[in-house]
């Protein structure tokens, strides 16, 4: 039970990145529970990450590791559809569940019709979410649409799930902790600069007359633990290029680490990368043209924001994560069934209690 004590502030991604086949995700959250991972995470894509459909899967499959959502988006569920959603997952699952709330980018949101995710969406929708979850009637016109009457007719007899966001500039850290319940920090952050971001969320919190405590702060690491160098390249610089493609998350993500903004200039000129005329790299670019890129980007991006190296190295960099402003980290990029190594290793490297005087 070594592993289950000391490794319940560890978290894995399901599904990391493109998946085509759901089922996998039940076999790696029954793997990561085996091994002690204290919680499993689901980042939603519509077609084959399907949050309910999931989730209710993995409710029944496991019995102790918690179900999060990290993330799903507020703009494509009714909030009726979202608050019964979140609620009956939270009931089936013994109140396990964390509800994880993403931005996006605003693109997405014009090509399907639907609002951006602007600041009051987002507070109006966990607002919303929280009220009927308690009970309430809500009657709402807003950004989010116009909702004469709103009650949930039936709810179980379970703590409302918490709700989480997804965030990484200073507006959106500010945003965690005035109205959310957590934050979850993005991936290649370095250490000091989740430091910052988690400190960043409790002087919110704090501000708006919170306890800072009670918010809780969740990293995300990217792990690639005994991988051959052109793993690491693919699952690690390759992965990189993507979120600094991304449109504002790659300014956002150099400016929480203290990059050097330059290169976000040079990621934008290198062939490949304009050859896309505005698409992202994300989807568009193959792995090994991902990797292609990557060469503009500087050596010690990747060792500073990522966990890479032998078993015990990568479990020595998770210790130095846990310490950086966070109670838990989620692991991205390695699959929970793939990670019994690194829990191990993990748990094995836990201080010694102190002798009793």
């Amino acid at each position: 039970m070594a592993a289950v004590q000391t490794a319940s502030r560890l978290g894995a991604y399901l599904l990391p990145g493109r998946a085509s086949d759901p089922r996998l995700a039940v076999t790696q959250a029954v793997a990561g529970e085996a091994a002690g991972l204290g919680a499993v995470w689901l980042s939603e894509r519509l077609g084959t990450k399907d949050l309910g459909t999931i989730g209710g899967a993995l409710s029944q499959a496991t019995t102790r590791v918690r179900i999060g959502a990290a993330a799903t988006h507020v703009q494509t569920r009714h909030p009726m559809a979202l608050a019964s959603l979140a609620l009956t997952l939270q009931a089936l699952s013994d109140e396990r569940f964390l509800l994880g709330i993403g931005r996006a980018v605003p693109r997405k949101w014009t090509a399907m019709g639907l609002p951006p995710a602007s600041n009051t969406v987002l507070v109006d929708a966990v607002q919303i979410l929280r009220r009927l979850w308690a009970g309430e009637e809500v009657s709402y016109d807003g950004p989010l649409g116009t909702f004469p009457a709103l009650q949930l007719g039936d709810r179980p007899d379970v703590v409302a799930p918490p709700v989480l966001l997804t965030a990484i500039g200073p507006r959106a850290l500010a945003l965690a902790g005035q109205h959310f319940d957590g934050v979850l920090l993005h991936p290649f952050l370095t250490p000091e600069g989740q430091r910052r971001s988690a400190a960043a969320v409790r002087e919110a919190a704090l501000a708006a007359g919170r306890d800072p405590e009670s918010i809780l702060a969740v990293g995300t690491v990217v792990v690639a633990a005994d991988l051959s160098a052109d793993e690491v390249a693919v699952k690690v610089r390759g992965r990189l290029v993507t979120y600094l493609d991304a449109p504002l998350l790659g300014s956002s993500l150099v400016k929480a680490n203290g990059w050097d903004q330059g290169v976000l200039d040079r990621l934008a000129a290198h062939p490949l990368i304009k050859a896309l005329d505005g698409r992202t790299a994300d989807g568009s670019l193959s792995p090994e043209q991902l990797v292609e890129v990557s060469e503009v980007i500087p050596e010690d991006w990747f060792s500073s924001g990522a966990a890479v190296g032998s078993v015990a190295d990568c479990a020595s960099r998770l210790r130095h994560y846990l310490d950086a402003g966070v109670e838990e980290m989620i692991i991205h990029g390695s699959t929970p069934d793939l990670l019994a190594p690194t829990i191990a290793a993990f748990a094995a490297s836990e201080p010694p209690a102190r002798p009793l005087a």
